[in-house]
């Protein structure tokens, strides 16, 4: 289907219509990325909940918070579904860590996108490799690089559409969501974890911060990614 077609298609149809439409439209080649915050929490409650079939997956880099491997384990318990786990290449992180020591991120951008590049994006790489659709829990209100995202968009380098059902939700509508429908959800929310990444690089953001001010703070105020969602302009 072409994108324009697809878009016109999605544009009339709800979040669980838009998910099913698409598991219908490439059986096998739909996937979720999932890593068990708020957002992502609700778009599983979703697939699980109407059993759109939908592979979900999640990058374990290594270096996350006990709190999100409990949400995890308390996910998995909840709809009794599958999530695949990609994890880094051990060669490259030693590697890595043997040139630079454990939180060498902290010391340049350049060695934390390195970091990043090997727990993350060549894990994503993998995990993405022959899929038609990627689905996440973007929202337009998360950063100022989201906020004229479109709902549907092409990834020139994944070769794939990206499909962003919750991006006109609120905060509010996501964490309402949450708690009418007993989600399992990750506690760290609960102290001012907005965007819940690594641990080292993750803290709780203040009153008035920006949503992503939580993540690599100790680089300034610049447009701040990991390198999963790349916006060209």
């Amino acid at each position: 289907m072409e994108f324009q077609e697809l878009q016109n298609a999605l544009s009339k149809l709800t979040e669980i219509e838009s998910m099913k439409f698409l598991a219908e439209e490439y059986p096998d080649e739909v996937v979720f990325s999932t890593s068990f915050g708020y957002e992502d929490q609700v778009i599983t409650h979703l697939i699980a909940s109407n059993n759109i079939p939908i592979t979900l997956f999640t990058l374990d880099t290594g270096r996350l918070f006990p709190e999100t491997y409990s949400t995890w384990v308390s996910t998995l318990e909840r709809y009794k579904i599958s999530i695949k786990p990609y994890y880094p290449d051990s060669t490259q992180i030693a590697d890595f860590v043997e040139r630079n020591g454990p939180n060498a991120f902290y010391n340049s951008p350049e060695l934390r996108k390195e970091c990043c590049g090997i727990r993350k994006v060549e894990s994503l790489n993998k995990a993405l490799k022959g899929q038609k659709v990627w689905i996440t829990g973007l929202r337009s209100s998360q950063s100022s690089a989201r906020h004229d995202l479109p709902q549907l968009e092409w990834d020139e380098d994944h070769q794939l559409y990206k499909f962003h059902p919750l991006l006109d939700w609120s905060l509010d509508q996501v964490k309402d969501f949450v708690l009418k429908n007993n989600i399992p959800y990750n506690p760290l929310h609960d102290k001012n974890f907005v965007s819940i990444g690594c641990a080292p690089c993750t803290r709780a953001i203040k009153l008035g911060e920006d949503f992503r001010a939580g993540r690599w703070w100790w680089e300034g105020n610049s447009k701040k990614e990991c390198g999963l969602h790349v916006h060209k302009s």
